[in-house]
């Protein structure tokens, strides 16, 4: 009797001044372990901003339209992945957007105007190394964010301490008091790896620890612990 599979597309968003080589290995990887899941992987490579090509000032100031939460934010990024996903997505399937610094503020971005035009769709989002961006609630749970750490375990990667998820709260008749993760993700979390903010996909040495596992590693099963139940 043939096993039944289920179809996932997945969309790795590169950052600003990425080769074209980054996700080559995470690719891969995640083919296969997708398929020895019983499942059917369509693996997308989009760059939002460009490759390491283009204006590394354009790029930066790209990002930066993708940062903000308000509806008429330019999302430069966010929507020129919008539109590419919706030009290669049927319809009907389950979609996961996993972006890495800046690819991380564009794969939001993309997945709340996919929410916008079909409350339906089921998705999630997963940013590494990412500037913070604000989340509005109700898209909170579908959003991971994970940053590099230290040995003490304390946010080492400069890109992850840019931008805000901070907003004004008030508790019944109190004096509004600044909350900086109103904003936040619905799951945020460390991952100590070797190097520095580019090498979270890293698969060889020297981004390989004393246990012998690699950067890739790593983070991948960071995001596969958060998946659980879902994919």
């Amino acid at each position: 009797m043939a096993v039944k599979t289920s179809s996932l597309h997945v969309y790795l968003l590169a950052g600003v001044k990425t080769s074209p080589s980054v996700f080559h290995a995470c690719s891969k990887k995640l083919d296969e372990e997708l398929q020895n899941r019983g499942m059917k992987p369509a693996i997308h490579v989009l760059f939002p901003y460009g490759d390491a090509s283009r204006s590394l000032f354009r790029q930066v100031m790209e990002v930066r339209s993708d940062l903000s939460n308000r509806m008429n934010a330019g999302r430069v990024g966010g929507r020129k992945v919008w539109k590419n996903i919706r030009d290669s997505f049927a319809g009907g399937e389950r979609m996961l957007l996993i972006g890495h610094s800046g690819g991380g503020a564009a794969a939001y971005q993309a997945a709340r105007l996919l929410k916008e035009a079909d409350s339906a769709i089921d998705l999630r989002v997963v940013q590494v190394g990412s500037p913070k961006t604000p989340i509005v609630p109700e898209m909170q749970e579908n959003v991971s964010y994970f940053h590099s750490v230290d040995h003490l375990g304390k946010l080492n990667d400069p890109i992850s301490k840019l931008g805000s998820w901070g907003g004004w709260t008030r508790y019944k008749r109190t004096v509004p008091v600044w909350n900086r993760h109103k904003y936040a993700p619905g799951y945020v979390e460390g991952i100590p790896v070797m190097g520095g903010h580019a090498d979270y996909f890293r698969h060889d040495h020297p981004y390989i620890d004393q246990e012998m596992i690699c950067n890739l590693d790593k983070t991948l099963g960071r995001v596969k612990e958060w998946l659980k139940g879902w994919m």
